[in-house]
């Protein structure tokens, strides 16, 4: 199983999705992918359920060079699952997730062959 640290989760505290930090295992049947995590904002602490995170984890990379992929830029706007090329890189890689940053940029993660899980620009304002 992928080693998690950090996901984005559902807060019933802050009533939001919010960063948590992976603070432990839950024990009990069938809590394979239920962990206890720490909300960031308020510090609230509870159990949530990592499946997806894992599914995104598990990005499948296989032959991707060979399809068509999307020249990344930043001026560009990707979709998840969306095959990408960083030229700079050398390096193919899937969009993983989007998210609006605190300034309101938009930023993508993309799991690459070479380079792991990297957060790119993307939609910039010119």
């Amino acid at each position: 199983m992928a080693r998690l640290k950090n996901i984005e989760a559902f807060c019933n505290s802050c009533n939001s999705i919010q960063k948590m930090e992976i603070k432990g295992e839950v024990s009990g049947e069938d809590t394979e992918t239920k962990k206890w995590a720490k909300c960031k904002t308020c510090k609230h602490v509870m159990v949530v359920d990592i499946t997806e995170q894992l599914k995104s984890a598990n990005v499948s990379l296989e032959g991707i060079e060979n399809e068509d992929c999307t020249v990344y830029a930043p001026i560009r706007t990707f979709k998840i699952g969306e095959s990408i090329y960083h030229e700079n890189w050398d390096d193919f890689g899937k969009v993983v997730s989007k998210e609006t940053l605190s300034n309101g940029q938009s930023s993508i993660s993309v799991e690459f062959q070479k380079s792991g899980l990297k957060k790119l620009i993307e939609s910039l304002n010119k």
